[in-house]
């Protein structure tokens, strides 16, 4: 068998790629721009230039790697066949057959997020469980579920798709997926701008934001400083996404929750926002599920594709 593989994250901006030991020891790491025009046809040739580089300037072989693990923003069946991937100018295709049969190695594929819920699981912030929702709050909602060490990704890739659960049949404004209501909607960091700025049109409350430009950062740093209005909107963010998690509890029944992406820079107190929730609204047998924060950052992709091979 190999001592070492490949861990690749694809991005609608750049690729990250990650040179790992078996042990899970990265060695390298560096990055190509995604080259998304002509319907993304340069992405996997780019790829396996850069992976064929690495393997030329380590003097390794072949023999020497297990393989190449891949994630990518887009929903993924079990046989690596990426139904779409709309950033990256994707329709359908094959990516375990497109970048394996050039390479002569080896290739996994799977949603980007599920990926990094699996490298949080073996090197982050989920070390020592095999049962894990891994959350990622950012620009969008993500999420990766993990079940006894293995990905639910579902029939046709969209397993974990939490930002697209429906919280709020009032909604009048699409989401980016052409639902309305969905957990994106309030959740992500975009979403705790908007419940900012709603808050601040309807409230007479002084706030330290009033007059700045919002931003999730500034919010979360409004409350640490005890601002009444910061307050009422972290309060209704952490209502929305404590009781979407005690939903996903009940089908799933996590030993932990993970919380990532840029809006978990906010630290502890985002934990305890969401927590209170999910315990108001969970069931009581999971009641006791554990918070952290994530700690692989960007890195999740890489290290969680890796993983993906290594299986």
């Amino acid at each position: 068998m190999g001592q070492f593989c490949f861990g690749v994250d694809v991005g609608g901006t750049t690729i990250k790629l990650g040179l790992f030991n078996n042990n899970g020891n990265i060695l390298d790491k560096w990055e190509i721009p995604t080259r998304t025009i002509d319907h993304g046809c340069h992405i996997l040739p780019d790829i396996r230039k850069a992976v064929e580089r690495k393997i030329e300037e380590r003097a390794l072989l072949l023999g020497d790697c297990v393989g190449v693990g891949v994630g990518v923003p887009g929903p993924v069946g079990q046989d690596g066949t990426v139904y779409t991937a709309v950033n990256l100018g994707w329709g359908r295709i094959n990516v375990n057959k497109e970048l394996g049969t050039p390479l002569a190695l080896p290739v996994k594929t799977a949603n980007d997020a599920n990926v990094a819920a699996l490298g949080e699981m073996w090197q982050g912030g989920a070390i020592g469980h095999r049962n894990i929702v891994l959350v990622t709050l950012g620009t969008g909602v993500g999420g990766g579920i993990i079940i006894d060490g293995k990905i639910v990704s579902g029939s046709r890739g969209a397993g974990g798709e939490i930002g697209h659960m429906h919280v709020k049949d009032e909604e009048e404004i699409a989401c980016n997926c052409g639902n309305k209501g969905c957990l994106e909607q309030y959740a992500s960091a975009t979403g705790i701008v908007r419940l900012a700025k709603e808050m601040l049109e309807q409230s007479k409350e002084k706030s330290v934001l009033k007059g700045r430009k919002i931003s999730a950062k500034t919010v979360f740093d409004a409350v640490k400083q005890r601002d009444a209005l910061a307050i009422m909107v972290v309060e209704k963010f952490g209502e929305y996404l404590g009781k979407a998690l005690a939903q996903i509890a009940s089908v799933c029944d996590p030993e932990i929750f993970v919380l990532g992406g840029g809006v978990s820079k906010a630290g502890d107190i985002l934990i305890e926002y969401v927590s209170k929730y999910y315990k108001k609204y969970a069931f009581e047998t999971c009641r006791n599920a554990k918070f952290a924060l994530a700690k692989l950052e960007n890195d999740a992709g890489i290290y969680g594709s890796a993983k993906l091979v290594l299986e």
